[in-house]
């Protein structure tokens, strides 16, 4: 007996949801694709559960195009609690060290520029990267002691938004592979008091806002506010440049053979860029030697 055929429907682009406090980032994936009933789907870096905010989710052929989401730049509102660290570094840990101490806004703010720029970070034992083929968070909660090497990170920006005697408000813009959960860490372990995240609200990821951001309970109000939410499969890759070719161009990119690049604003060697054609991407990949060499190509309709 044949398998039942799944009414699954090609959909492609883009939804930036603004994820709710409490859900995680794979049953995210799990509603949109019900709301959409796409047949693909994926997003573009994981948001813990215990945070809100920015998950890019992308369908069909916009999957192609989450590396360059996923590898841009992240934005993060976090809170810190003063007085204590716990073993997950923010509420769902328990508790392992305590402080008295408190530090004032004066030494908030000398303090931070020294986590700006490349530095060395020390992961968060509950953590998703991979200790011998398994989580570091599964040995963690096996009771396993974890301690992960330190790995450079770049933060852009690190600034103080509000404070109190015992939390502060900060905001962060930085690289992949950022824990904010780490600099709360080391921020309450440099002032002596200890610190964890209360609250973390992801801002911004690649090229997508808050603007962007659509609530759950949004899509699923109504038809019409998914099709409107749902972005172009280009708008992953609106942080590359764009070369238009025509429909030989087009045909020859997407037969997986290169593609000279002529005039005075070919892009330059080495680059990353896309190809489109009536508006339509139609490849992206490298420039080598003056021409085009496709990586991943679209299967689109013009």
């Amino acid at each position: 007996m044949s398998a039942p055929r799944s009414t699954r429907v090609e959909v492609n682009g883009w939804v930036i949801l603004d994820k709710p406090y409490g859900m995680t980032s794979t049953h995210a994936v799990s509603q949109l694709k019900r709301i959409y009933n796409g047949k693909k789907a994926g997003h573009a870096g994981t948001l813990d559960p215990l945070a809100s905010g920015i998950l890019p989710i992308a369908f069909g052929e916009a999957t192609k195009t989450v590396p360059f989401v996923q590898d841009g730049q992240k934005a993060y509102r976090f809170t810190v609690r003063w007085g204590a660290e716990t073993t997950t570094d923010d509420t769902e840990g328990s508790v392992t060290q305590t402080s008295d101490i408190r530090p004032s806004v004066a030494q908030i703010e000398v303090a931070l520029p020294h986590f700006i720029g490349e530095i060395l970070q020390r992961p968060p034992a509950f953590s998703a990267i991979k200790v011998g083929g398994e989580r570091a968070y599964d040995l963690a909660r096996d009771g396993e002691e974890v301690v992960l090497e330190a790995r450079p990170i770049t933060i852009h920006d690190l600034r103080l938004v509000d404070s109190t005697a015992d939390e502060a408000v900060l905001e962060a813009e930085c690289g992949k592979g950022t824990y904010v959960r780490a600099l709360a860490r080391d921020l309450g372990r440099m002032f002596g008091c200890y610190g964890h995240v209360t609250a973390l609200r992801r801002t911004r990821v690649g090229p997508f806002t808050e603007l962007d951001a659509v609530p759950l309970d949004e899509l699923k109000a109504s038809a019409e506010s998914a099709v409107h939410a749902l972005l172009p499969v280009e708008t992953g890759l609106s942080e590359l440049a764009c070369v238009i070719v025509d429909r030989n161009g087009a045909a020859r990119l997407r037969r997986g053979q290169s593609l000279i690049l002529r005039g005075r604003d070919a892009p330059a060697e080495g680059e990353t860029v896309y190809a489109a054609c009536g508006g339509v991407p139609v490849a992206f990949g490298v420039v080598d030697h003056g021409q085009l060499v496709p990586s991943r190509v679209f299967n689109l309709p013009e």
